[in-house]
């Protein structure tokens, strides 16, 4: 892989109000963003902890693009946005790096690799009812994402639980999460306020707060109001075009999945009760079965977990009118779901630093960084439970409510690859496209034996 110089950028060589980032390494150019991109699209495999975990090794520990401080905030700030924060956040990256041009590549390159993985799979899903090697193969895959997202936890909280207070939001945000199935939200939310509360009395310590800088130059509101136009735009206009000359099953799927996007908090497992309900129950576009695989396709497949929403497309658009319609509906899905997160993040990030300023603001994004570290703990857990256990049961007591592994059904297989990838990535210092290539591998063999 290619990786831009490390040469120390002056800053004087920054214009004034320049997003990218003086002081972190010459930004790379866009044909070296587009090639770590599309190699961390094709690897992006075990959801947001693990997209999240793999943005942090290539980004800030290959490359040094970006510093961990400002990583954590635009984690912080994208788990506050609805869709998906992995994506976000390298949207975000790539926009830092190389403005917009940045950003579209950044964004764009993390979805296509699993989005055209995904379209492929569900033509053949439609064609011949199911994959059964896909699974297998997959299988070895996410044992082997478990030790990379183990891993990258454990670094993640070594920097960014440097104090007591901090320690303390992690472990209740994890707690509100597993024991009593809290939204993730209300724990950012409430976290949020406690910082804003925390503000008001004394700055933090120990908690990844600094002075903000000066007030970006270009980001006037005049900016920032035509980049929300262009990109609601952008995003709106083929929806009109459906639904004034379009197909009425292509119009009806457009509108649903653009409904889905703007409330689209909690990532894909908690929108997936919501588009069982409606695409199942009351619509009758897919069976439970099928909404089952293709979340099933979507954890097996690189990219965020809300491209089970391009299966859904197809599957909906195809009872309709053949593989032709299909593909029309794995678009518009796909259109729909992702393009709003180009536009909260073209719109709202050349105004972080100067919202930052504010100590109210700081103070609780400050405490929503320690908070996420709680939540990607909750998310590994969640993970490795159903990688490693094939039955699951729920436990409710009181205001416990939690989901347990059956400990009779656990596999042996995947825990021994889990086992195995972690000694070959911290010990062995394999890569990690080799360790997840032989982890597929051993999978694919004790099938066959």
């Amino acid at each position: 892989m290619t990786t831009a110089s490390h040469k120390p950028a002056s800053p004087a060589a920054l214009p004034t109000g320049d997003h990218r980032t003086a002081g972190h390494g010459v930004p790379p150019a866009l044909n070296t963003l587009a090639a770590v991109f599309w190699r961390i699209g094709v690897l992006s495999f075990g959801g947001p902890a693990a997209q999240i975990a793999l943005l942090h090794r290539v980004v800030l520990e290959e490359n040094s693009w970006v510093s961990e401080e400002e990583y954590a905030r635009a984690l912080s700030f994208c788990m506050l946005l609805p869709g998906p924060e992995a994506m976000q956040l390298a949207t975000w990256i790539g926009w830092r790096l190389q403005g917009v041009r940045g950003g579209l590549i950044a964004g764009g390159l993390f979805v296509l690799p699993g989005a055209v993985l995904i379209t492929a799979l569900a033509a053949l899903y439609t064609g011949f009812g199911t994959i059964p090697l896909i699974p297998v193969l997959f299988t070895g895959i996410q044992a082997a994402v478990i030790a990379i997202v183990a891993g990258a936890l454990i670094r993640l909280a070594q920097r960014a639980l440097t104090s007591r207070e901090a320690r303390i939001i992690a472990l209740m945000s994890f707690a509100g999460l597993f024991f009593l199935s809290l939204p993730f939200p209300l724990i950012l939310m409430v976290a949020a306020g406690w910082g804003a509360l925390q503000s008001l009395r004394r700055p933090a310590t120990g908690l990844p707060e600094r002075v903000a800088p000066p007030a970006l130059a270009g980001a006037t509101l005049r900016r920032g109001a035509v980049s929300l136009l262009i990109w609601l735009g952008l995003w709106l206009a083929p929806l009109a075009v459906l639904l004034l000359t379009g197909p009425q099953r292509l119009a009806e799927i457009g509108v649903f999945f653009s409904k889905l996007a703007a409330l689209a908090f909690g990532g894909a497992y908690a929108l997936l009760a919501w588009m069982s309900q409606e695409m199942v129950d009351q619509r009758g576009w897919l069976t439970t079965g099928q909404m089952i695989d293709g979340l099933a396709l979507a954890e097996s497949t690189p990219g965020p977990l809300i491209l089970v929403t391009v299966f859904a497309g197809w599957i909906a658009a195809f009872q309709d009118g053949g593989t032709l319609m299909a593909m029309g509906g794995a678009l518009v899905a796909l259109w729909m779901t992702f393009l709003p997160s180009f536009l909260f993040i073209f719109t709202a990030s050349p105004f972080i630093e100067r919202l930052l300023a504010i100590p109210l603001l700081a103070g609780a994004m400050a405490r929503i960084t320690p908070a996420v570290v709680g939540v990607i703990a909750n998310l590994s857990l969640w993970f490795a439970f159903h990688v490693l256990f094939a039955a699951h049961r729920a436990f409710s007591a009181g205001p416990l409510q939690m989901m347990l592994p059956e400990a009779g059904t656990l596999k042996p297989l995947s825990l021994m690859i889990a086992l195995a990838s972690g000694f070959a990535l911290y010990r062995l210092r394999l890569a990690m496209p080799l360790v997840l290539v032989l982890a597929a591998g051993l999978a694919l063999l004790a099938h066959f034996a």
